[in-house]
């Protein structure tokens, strides 16, 4: 009966992606279940227990403090999610890189985007919430797509798998015209703080990830994405992914670039995105310089950034208009959309230290167009210039041919940087234009739209104003005094020869693994396969009002859950 009842408390305790044991009774120790999207052991595969309330494994030392959990692509292909919850309640977010607030739809949102999405609900009246200035404090957020969030700032626990973080600062949003797809309730922005709505409204109330990073809540104050092609993908906290990252030397360390101040704020540069240097494209390994729309100002590189809620690439006219040309394709949307003749034999790649980074062309067409054949539309889309000096955008298209890591840094010892893993070979030989077209029929790609048969005329445009302030040095790598992690992290990515190995990996698992230890000292384990468990979205515990939604089980921690019946048990059989 005690294996059993271990048994099944360590299949209710799972979280995606991570492994969970909780001591139940004395030298009984549990391990995490899986299935194949939501389980891994960690690379050294720890046994944990709890010995007086703190989580330790068998050899004494503390358990990590990572996670890693599955990410999934949302229906229309915008986007990718995960699930959170705040105040015990699991919500399906969106990740965005270019941004840095958390919000979620609330139940007072009665506008026609919130309509049919879990909400968080007001009058549930969470123990952990906490009002800021009596729920009078505004959050309101815009998007580069025109799109807006509003509500008001709030604080409640917020945990992802394993990380609990309270008294997080997050916009409760009552009014939005930010459409989602899949029951996405809101945004997880894991942007710097300079670049947060609610960090520049209320004192010291930084992002999710800043939060865990200036907490020390994290093995290291890092987190990494992997996006496939088949929809699904990763994203780790405090650690990288194991089972993409077969060599961590191959990582290519690139250190953000700081931006002076706006005429209105400090005299200090700081970090606003997740931007780097780039300095040349490739069109089948003929190297291009890029023309950075300030090249004054960001030293004769571009600046580009990478950002997972960009569903595509996005580079200026100057620079795509070369490339194409290489390419044999024509402008053929005054927006700025180009295509390509659909068996293309060439592949594209971007530097931005040393290495190169290629996609071959079912990485950069996004498929044919019905009413043309044989053109493809392709990326990138060619953007005006814009003020903040940014001139390429990465998103998903570029994100799913490498594993990407976001260092934020650390006070006085490690500047944040962004780390590149490259999954195609760069002397791999390109696909062929079979190849090519089996996969658009594989994947249903085809574009309906008929492309004009008339040239379209390159628009021009007025460069803006340089919107930062010019007279303060924003040098690359000096900012690294204030506001990153906290100073206890030991800086392991601030060498000239990155000692990368002494970040956590994490790796999925497929199956469920009990570890029983007996009384004489010896471990037994037993594996079984075990079924995705489902999870209610927006309905707090004993929530009785409203519509629910049960789905598959992305990511949701079973401690409250643990709590009640480990106190049913206890009273049962002990």
């Amino acid at each position: 009966m005690l294996v059993l009842l271990i048994s099944f408390l360590a299949l209710l305790n799972s979280g995606a992606f991570g492994i969970q044991l909780r001591r139940v009774f004395p030298r009984a120790v549990a391990a995490c279940p899986s299935s194949t999207s939501d389980c891994t052991l960690t690379s050294r595969q720890q046994l944990q227990s709890v010995e007086n309330g703190v989580n330790m494994n068998i050899t004494g030392s503390p358990v990590i403090n990572s996670a890693i959990v599955p990410l999934t692509l949302s229906s229309d292909q915008r986007s990718y999610y995960t699930i959170i919850q705040s105040g015990h309640t699991s919500f399906r977010i969106g990740l965005d890189t270019a941004s840095a607030d958390l919000w979620l739809v609330s139940s007072s949102c009665t506008s026609g985007a919130c309509s049919a999405l879990p909400k968080y609900q007001l009058g549930y009246q969470s123990p952990t919430f906490v009002p800021v200035n009596s729920n009078s404090t505004a959050f309101n957020v815009s998007y580069a797509d025109g799109t807006v969030a509003n509500g008001f700032v709030a604080m409640e626990t917020v945990q992802l798998s394993n990380l609990t973080v309270p008294n997080q600062a997050f916009g409760v949003v009552t009014d939005t015209n930010v459409t989602s797809s899949d029951q996405v309730s809101g945004i997880l922005g894991l942007g710097f703080p300079r670049l947060s709505r609610v960090f520049n409204t209320v004192v010291n109330a930084t992002p999710f990830f800043a939060t865990m990073a200036q907490r020390g809540l994290l093995d290291y104050p890092l987190f990494g994405i992997s996006l496939t092609r088949n929809s699904s993908g990763s994203l780790t906290f405090g650690a990288i992914d194991g089972s993409v990252v077969s060599n961590t030397s191959l990582i290519e360390w690139n250190e953000v670039v700081p931006f002076a101040p706006f005429a209105a704020e400090s005299n200090t540069s700081s970090y606003l995105q997740w931007t780097i240097p780039m300095k040349n494209f490739f069109v089948n390994g003929t190297a291009a310089a890029v023309q950075p729309t300030f090249p004054n100002i960001t030293a004769g590189s571009s600046l580009a950034l990478f950002d997972v809620g960009a569903s595509g690439i996005f580079g200026p006219w100057q620079d795509v208009e070369r490339l194409f040309t290489s390419l044999g394709g024509r402008l053929v949307d005054a927006s700025g959309q180009w295509a390509v003749p659909c068996d293309v034999s060439e592949t594209i790649a971007f530097q931005f230290n040393q290495q190169q980074f290629v996609l071959q062309p079912t990485d950069y067409l996004i498929g044919p167009a019905t009413g043309s054949p044989g053109l493809c539309l392709s990326w990138p889309r060619a953007s005006p210039p814009s003020a903040d000096g940014i001139d390429w955008q990465f998103g998903t298209p570029f994100l799913r041919t490498v594993y990407s890591v976001y260092s934020f840094g650390i006070d006085r010892k490690e500047p944040p940087m962004i780390g590149l893993y490259p999954l195609n070979a760069a002397t791999a030989p390109v696909e062929s234009p079979e190849q090519v077209e089996a996969f658009f029929s594989s994947a249903s790609a085809a574009i309906a739209t008929t492309l004009p048969n008339f040239p379209i005329a390159t628009p021009t445009f007025t460069t803006p104003a340089y919107e930062f302030n010019v007279s303060v040095t924003a040098s690359q790598g000096a900012i690294v005094t204030s506001g990153l992690a906290t100073s206890t992290y030991s800086a392991v990515l601030a060498t000239k020869h990155a000692n990368v190995t002494a970040i956590q990996a994490l790796t999925p698992s497929p199956t469920l693994v009990t570890f029983l230890i007996t009384q004489d000292g010896q471990v037994r384990t037993s594996v079984s396969t075990v079924a995705t468990p489902t999870v209610t979205l927006g309905a707090p515990p004993g929530w009785n009002a409203g519509t629910s939604l049960s789905v598959p089980m992305d990511i949701i921690s079973m401690s409250s859950l643990l709590v009640v019946l480990f106190s049913f048990l206890s009273s049962t059989f002990l």
